[in-house]
């Protein structure tokens, strides 16, 4: 459900004369990032390797993986079906990324640019959260124990860093700021956020990888965060602008859901809501303020809404963390000398906070020097005529709309 979510929501926010350019990001991801899921992708994420990648052969062609359930990842479902709920979170990162530079990359460098990212960044820092003996999995052995539910590192802000890398590089749109960008059609965007809020219950829900308590809390927190967040984007709007945008309140619950992603599954409902609020505010915030600021052009706001809010995120998860929500986080571990409960406080916070410097560092540059490298063989950006055009027709041939 999230796939087509973010189609209609992003395809929405561009202009007419590039929507099928932008939604083509994300439909063609679902092939692409399949493919490479089967040859090593999954390998690389969850087989046994070393703390930062997994063994790329181990599960090649997903050799042994079948209907028999695997004690480290999921116990009491198909191995298959971990498999296959895993490739979701693959397909939708680089298509966060996508907002980004939407409206003016090169249809071809996309897609060499998503091969490459997904192998350099995505595989191995899912290994290193997700992955048994990865340097930050807080229950299979990882060096420092970090709490991450479902993807606020390995999705949000691997994505929303990168996404703010490719807007400074690729340079901004062709009469941006000075000419009047709007989204086509609110209506798709509004539609996709609605698609995006329910396929998010899978997302976070089904991370516990069992129906019960931890799933339903999830659930429960991911469903109450989206609805503070779409509140708190919009009385800042309102406050500072006299009137709430429907775009900025439907921008607010899709921060609040990202915000909350790697807390889902270790905070309260109370504790949800101060995220989700958190969400709404801080994303607009850098919406509206930080991009203006700095000048860049993040067509979409991937980096405000997915980079900021799961920053925000993270360092919260360690500040709300609660061994009732889950108690499987009662456990204690040494880091450094010293005993650090992952149930909140400063030990744990710490260690949120060394995951976030981390993915930034390594989604940052890594996605820099991925984009000179394609730059300097086939080219990002297409032709002044091509953008003036749009996407649709120079890159496919197609309109989306016929008189």
């Amino acid at each position: 459900m999230t796939a087509p979510g973010l189609i209609l929501f992003y395809g929405g926010l561009v202009r007419s004369k590039n929507v099928l350019g932008t939604m083509m990001h994300s439909l063609i991801l679902m092939s692409v990032v399949s493919v490479l899921w089967v040859v090593y992708g999954y390998s690389m994420s969850f087989g046994e390797g070393n703390a930062f990648c997994g063994n790329p052969l181990q599960y090649f062609m997903l050799h042994g993986v079948g209907d028999a359930p695997n004690a480290d990842y999921a116990a009491t479902i198909p191995q298959q079906t971990f498999m296959l709920f895993q490739l979701m979170f693959a397909i939708i990162t680089p298509a966060l990324i996508s907002g980004a530079f939407a409206e003016r990359m090169k249809f071809s460098a996309f897609l060499v640019f998503t091969i490459l990212w997904v192998t350099i960044v995505y595989f191995p820092l899912c290994h290193m959260v997700w992955g048994k003996g990865g340097y930050f999995n807080w229950a299979l052995g990882g060096h420092v124990p970090v709490l991450d539910f479902a993807g606020g590192t390995v999705v949000h802000i691997s994505s929303g860093v990168s996404a703010l890398v490719c807007a400074l590089v690729m340079g901004k749109r062709l009469g941006y700021p000075r000419e009047p960008m709007v989204p086509h059609n609110v209506v798709l965007s509004l539609i996709g956020t609605g698609l995006l809020w329910f396929g998010w219950f899978g997302f976070n829900g089904g991370s516990a990888v069992a129906a019960g308590g931890l799933a339903t809390g999830a659930f429960a927190a991911t469903h109450f965060a989206a609805a503070a967040g779409g509140l708190g984007w919009m009385l800042t709007e309102w406050s500072l602008k006299r009137r709430p945008s429907v775009l900025g309140a439907a921008s607010g619950m899709v921060a609040g859901l990202a915000t909350i992603t790697p807390a889902s599954g270790f905070v309260s409902v109370p504790s949800a809501l101060v995220i989700g609020f958190a969400a709404g505010i801080g994303c607009y915030m850098a919406v509206s303020k930080l991009k203006a600021k700095f000048h860049y052009d993040d067509a979409l706001d991937a980096f405000g809404v997915h980079g900021i809010g799961s920053t925000i995120g993270m360092v919260l998860t360690g500040v709300f963390a609660s061994t009732v929500v889950n108690p499987a986080i009662s456990t204690t571990f040494k880091v450094g000398g010293n005993t650090v409960s992952l149930a909140g406080g400063a030990g744990q916070l710490m260690n949120q906070l060394t995951a976030v410097a981390f993915t930034w560092v390594l989604a940052g540059v890594a996605t820099f020097l991925i984009l000179k490298l394609v730059d300097a063989v086939i080219g990002l950006r297409v032709t002044e005529e091509d953008e003036l055009r749009g996407l649709d027709v120079s890159q496919h041939g197609e309109e989306a709309y016929n008189d």
